[in-house]
């Protein structure tokens, strides 16, 4: 990939396979593994490491809205592709034409998708969404679920092939709220089994769930964040982040004591200090949030930034980094030398999730893949 500047996240696919190998050993009773590839995976390149979790033996793909699962058509991959969110009406054709698989938890959108499928003579797959606790969509009564799956089973063009629930707090070590999540799911599962004896897949295990609760691991489990090298709760081993963000540094100077550094004059020098400039700022997706708080990694050592995160540029103190000069690579997450900034040490640096990190690179920084 031509660059003009030197500013790119390193996409280790290596790291992708390694991460479903671990996830899939995980797995009890034979369920399948799914791969949630949503956000462009996490800001990893939805394409690239969807084929390679396909390689590693994920069974089926999840994205969160119709476009991202349309990119993976349109790219040449034919494996199942589950669509989380809710759409429009008005997307059940495309919906249909791809052959995405949609989540359905309302009754309009089951007969918008078999107006869809019959208009164009093909088969909407639809999984239910079940609520059990995460309040967000899906149906929530056994009366509910009831009616609905007679709607479907009873639409033209329109098959169900699966039911889900997605777990509030199986991250948490409290797992009361978990194991009333599943309660729930099991009762809501013998009200669709009485409604559609034909058997179809069922799945409610998210990453944690993988590693904490075998009994959720029915027929498919969905792996998100630990895909991409984060363990959702501790004590997983094996996983290996697959995101390294790098740029090049574009000036280095000497201040004196009392100098300024970015807008605000928020830091002010009190010694002589050794300024790099990074061309990397907010627009890059380097969070303003990191401002007087964040470190990068010059020739394995951590450099402080100065001041406020600009648009486009921030500044880092090298005065303990001895030879650190122009033209030397910058680590803004990942590792260089023995050191290593994780997307989990920027989240607690702005306070948020690991997941946040991982999608803040914007599109103006390439994606470049190894081991494709």
């Amino acid at each position: 990939m031509d660059m003009e500047r030197i500013n790119y996240c390193e996409i280790d696919l290596e790291a992708i396979r390694n991460n479903v190998r671990v996830m899939r050993a995980a797995i009890h009773g034979g369920a399948k593994f799914l791969a949630v590839v949503k956000a462009d995976a996490y800001g990893h390149g939805a394409v690239p490491v969807a084929r390679a979790a396909l390689e590693a033996g994920a069974k089926a793909l999840a994205v969160a809205i119709p476009e991202e699962g349309m990119e993976l058509r349109a790219a040449g991959i034919d494996a199942p592709i589950l669509v989380l969110g809710g759409i429009d009406a008005s997307a059940a054709p495309a919906v249909v034409a791809a052959d995405l698989t949609q989540v359905v938890f309302d009754e309009a959108r089951v007969r918008a998708l078999s107006e869809a499928a019959v208009r164009l003579g093909k088969t909407a797959r639809v999984h239910l969404k079940l609520d059990t606790g995460m309040g967000r969509i899906g149906v929530r009564t056994p009366q509910a679920v009831r009616a609905l799956v007679r709607l479907i089973d009873g639409l033209p063009g329109v098959e169900l092939t699966g039911y889900f629930t997605h777990m509030a707090t199986a991250d948490e070590p409290d797992s009361t709220g978990t194991l009333e999540q599943i309660a729930r799911f099991d009762a809501l599962c013998a009200v669709i089994a009485e409604e559609h004896p034909a058997p179809i897949t069922r799945h409610a295990a998210n990453t944690a769930s993988i590693f904490c609760y075998p009994q959720a691991h029915y027929d498919m489990v969905r792996g998100g964040i630990a895909l991409y090298g984060y363990p959702p709760v501790p004590g997983v081993k094996g996983l290996k982040p697959a995101m390294r963000w790098v740029t090049r540094a574009v000036y280095v100077k000497t201040i004196e004591p009392g100098d300024a550094v970015s807008y605000g004059g928020q830091f002010v020098a009190k010694r002589p200090t050794r300024v790099m400039t990074v061309p990397v700022g907010y627009a890059d997706g380097y969070r303003r949030g990191l401002s007087g708080k964040g470190c990068v990694l010059v020739r394995g050592r951590r450099a402080p930034v100065l001041g406020r995160v600009c648009m486009d540029q921030i500044m880092v103190d090298v005065t303990d980094i001895p030879g650190a000069q122009e033209d030397d690579e910058v680590v803004l997450l990942g590792a260089q030398g023995g050191d290593c900034i994780d997307a989990q040490e920027m989240a607690d640096w702005l306070g948020t999730i690991s997941y946040e990190v991982l999608c803040s690179p914007s599109k103006r920084v390439p994606r470049v893949y190894l081991h494709a």
